[in-house]
């Protein structure tokens, strides 16, 4: 593998996993600390169809997606359905709030470019699906346990 190859494939590595771990923290943040009804009411004062369902399916995503990215299972579809997850946050939230923080668009612009990223290079050789591609399975579907220097590799 040539070396810029091998440079992109961790570029994209690092990118997912700090994606994932985002996603994962605010699916987290809103199932625990605000709930599904506090997530629901405010989908509901943003006008959104269906609120509680949205908020159900926004909350999973976030949380299952992000865990996802941070293994590399399944990228490029978790990283389109959170790309549209963004898109509708920067839609129905943070346009109107202009583009720095703490409520513009900014940091919703930054990770649906991010996923877009994903989507279209893929999660990196160090991932799930990167080692099923070489034909590698992870040592927990081989059915053995991770000890000592092997957990390290």
């Amino acid at each position: 593998m040539k070396t810029e190859s091998r440079q992109a494939e961790w570029a994209l590595t690092v990118l997912r996993v700090v994606v994932g771990i985002v996603f994962t923290a605010h699916g987290v943040q809103k199932l625990f600390l605000m709930g599904l009804a506090g997530v629901g009411g405010f989908f509901a004062r943003l006008g959104l169809p269906v609120p509680m369902v949205t908020a159900v399916v926004v909350t999973a995503l976030e949380l299952f997606g992000g865990a996802a990215l941070i293994v590399g299972w399944g990228t490029r579809i978790a990283a389109a359905l959170l790309a549209v997850d963004m898109l509708g946050a920067i839609l129905t939230v943070h346009l109107r709030q202009g583009f720095f923080l703490p409520n513009g668009m900014e940091f919703a612009l930054t990770l649906l470019a991010a996923n877009v990223a994903l989507v279209v290079g893929g999660g990196g050789m160090a991932s799930v699906n990167g080692l099923w591609k070489r034909g590698e399975k992870p040592a927990a579907a081989r059915g053995q346990r991770l000890t000592g220097m092997a957990a390290h590799r």
